[in-house]
């Protein structure tokens, strides 16, 4: 049944297309023709006699041949821009004077007598000009209305006049079953009050909210404001519900990654909107090409960062993609999300363990990766804390194993934490050992092996705000450790962004650290969550936990902030640390000696430190 309905169509088609042929060449012989006489009729002072009238017709005529030829055989232009589009206005221009200046070449001044004026074809194709474009600008905007949405559809306004919302517009007038039908347009800066975009008009700014709602019937504001902080699109929020309107978002264009704005990028506001976190990744730039056909191997590539990692890695044309975990199912959703399908039986996926020492040599060394991007880890501080043994093995020992099967490796890359600087806890403990295992390896082989830290990722799993959710649903208080607790924030976008960025201009035996701008108040986001929520919810604190702190830092104590490549990127240098050090450490030790030990290993100039009780 398709093939019949796209074999019947096809006839349909070039009917169509044969007819705004037929339709555009009357169009514009009937411009040449009206060109040349009211170009002749003012030459003669409006006095254009029949014999003169039936000459410059016969010249025009000529013209308007030589304008069709050019176009149908030269330029082949008639359906390949649509109609009254800039492509199909630089077309028209360059015809239009090829076809006059030929005219006046050839068949005026090589004669003594000429049956026309000399100016005749230079003016009469200007004007020609101007009544072809006229002709396509009135066929286009017909057409527009006639694509305009349903009156079914809900009007809409748009907030901020940038290059996003213009996109947003022309598409939303271009779908005549879309879902909203955007009626006006709102802007703070008074510059662009007498501003009209597609028809639209500037209506007023952020105090002209609730009245232009009002006026224009419109029952939805969407948000689109490349770079807006938080502030702004809070009180746009706060004035758009006051006036009884929906409020919807629509990302910055450089978080649509190089597509174009389409109605299903129109969403609810999220909390990451409101914590102002996407200025900071539009800021950043990441150089793709450096991935493109190298051979990129991502441990932890089912975790909330590795998989981020693999879709972003994927959009880079790399020559091959390998995806290590130890989880089946999370390579299984992985997959999903790459291709569709997950079929399991790829070589792209590799499931092993990163504590299996030689099982990721043999990998590592049968694969030969070009980049490694390190994510595997456990990062739960408190779990951590109670069971620091666990630290070890996968932390410390595991990141050990990847580093020493990786000594070859051109680019290693080391996920780690903000809580690395100054640690107080097991997680950040680790982490910090592994930064200083990394810069050891690029000491001693001379790769480009570095540490990236991390602040809390918004929305991966486990973060405090998919806690926040989870107990908003459940119905239960939101717990919050302590009233003056703060955490600094990244979205999984400027997580990668910052892996990305490291392997471009990260530098052996470092530590990159991303400007995260300011520290955000658990209990603020908490509060936040509470008001979005549609049934009251209470908050309860309930103390720091063992090896938590009250404020987190993005830089030890000896270590300078330097930016010397990217005004958002900070490059620490970081002291190496031998694995000789870390091999000693027993798992299954006692938990509180195992914690002193981690602690003493994070100091660069600690001495030797004797062998603990039972270890082997």
């Amino acid at each position: 049944m398709d093939r019949e309905a796209t074999a019947a169509a096809r006839p349909r088609d070039w009917v169509t297309r044969r007819t705004a042929t037929l339709s555009l060449l009357t169009l514009d012989t009937a411009a040449w023709c009206g060109g040349f006489l009211g170009a002749a009729w003012t030459r003669y002072e409006f006095e254009l006699t029949a014999v003169r009238g039936v000459r410059v017709l016969t010249v025009a005529l000529g013209c308007a041949a030589l304008y069709a030829v050019l176009t149908l055989l030269r330029f082949r232009m008639y359906g390949r821009h649509p109609i009254g589009s800039a492509g199909e206005a630089r077309g028209l221009a360059g015809r239009a004077a090829t076809a006059a200046l030929a005219t006046l070449a050839c068949l005026l001044l090589p004669w003594t007598e000429r049956p026309t004026p000399a100016t005749t074809p230079l003016l009469g194709g200007a004007v020609a000009l101007v009544l072809m474009a006229a002709g396509r600008a009135a066929w286009r905007t017909r057409q527009e209305r006639h694509r305009r949405p349903v009156r079914a559809a809900e009007r809409c306004l748009v907030y901020g006049v940038d290059a996003a919302s213009e996109r947003l517009v022309r598409v939303l007038l271009g779908d005549p079953q879309g879902r909203y039908q955007p009626v006006g347009l709102l802007d703070d800066d008074p510059a662009n009050r007498r501003l009209r975009l597609e028809g639209l008009r500037v209506l007023g700014g952020r105090e002209q909210i609730g009245s232009a709602v009002r006026a224009t019937r419109a029952g939805t504001v969407i948000f689109s404001m490349s770079g807006s902080d938080a502030a702004l699109l809070r009180d746009v929020r706060a004035r758009t519900l006051q006036a009884g309107a929906a409020f919807k978002v629509l990302p910055p264009v450089r978080e649509l990654l190089d597509r174009p704005v389409a109605v299903t990028d129109i969403r609810d506001m999220q909390l990451t909107d409101l914590l102002g976190r996407a200025q900071r990744v539009a800021e950043l730039t990441v150089e793709r090409s450096g991935l493109a056909g190298r051979r990129i191997l991502v441990t932890g590539a089912g975790g909330s960062i590795g998989s981020e990692l693999c879709r972003q890695i994927a959009r880079c044309e790399p020559g091959e993609l390998m995806m290590l975990d130890r989880d089946e199912s999370a390579l299984h959703a992985l997959q999903m999300s790459l291709h569709g399908r997950a079929l399991l039986d790829g070589p792209e996926l590799i499931l092993a363990d990163i504590r299996d020492a030689e099982g990721i040599a043999r990998i590592i060394a049968d694969r030969q990766p070009d980049v490694v991007f390190h994510a595997a880890a456990l990062k739960h501080l408190t779990m951590l804390q109670r069971h620091p043994g666990e630290a070890i093995k996968t932390n410390v020992l595991g990141t050990l194993n990847v580093l020493e099967a990786c000594r070859d490796v051109a680019e290693f890359v080391n996920i780690s934490t903000d809580k690395a600087a100054n640690p107080t806890s097991v997680l950040g403990y680790s982490k910090r050992i592994t930064e200083r295992l990394t810069a050891h390896f690029a000491d001693q082989f001379g790769g480009a092996h570095l540490s990236v830290r991390f602040g809390n990722v918004l929305s991966s799993r486990g973060s405090v705000l998919t806690a926040f959710q989870a107990q908003i649903r459940a119905g239960v208080p939101i717990t919050v450790t302590h009233p003056e607790v703060t955490r600094y924030f990244m979205t999984v976008q400027e997580a990668v962004h910052l892996v990305l960025q490291a392997a471009t201009i990260g530098r052996g035996g470092e530590a990159l650290v991303l400007d995260m701008g300011e520290p955000v108040r658990i209990a603020d986001v908490a509060r936040r969550l509470a008001a979005e929520a549609d049934h009251p919810v209470d908050i309860v604190y309930t103390g720091l936990r063992p090896g938590e702190k009250l404020h987190e830092h993005l830089f030890g104590a000896d270590e300078a902030d330097s930016r010397p490549l990217h005004p958002l990127i900070s490059h620490v240098a970081v002291p190496s640390l031998a694995p000789e050090e870390v091999r000693g450490l027993d798992p299954y030790a006692d938990p509180d000696e195992l914690v002193k030990r981690l602690a003493a290993l994070c100091d660069h100039v600690h001495a030797s430190l004797p062998v603990l009780p039972g270890q082997r």
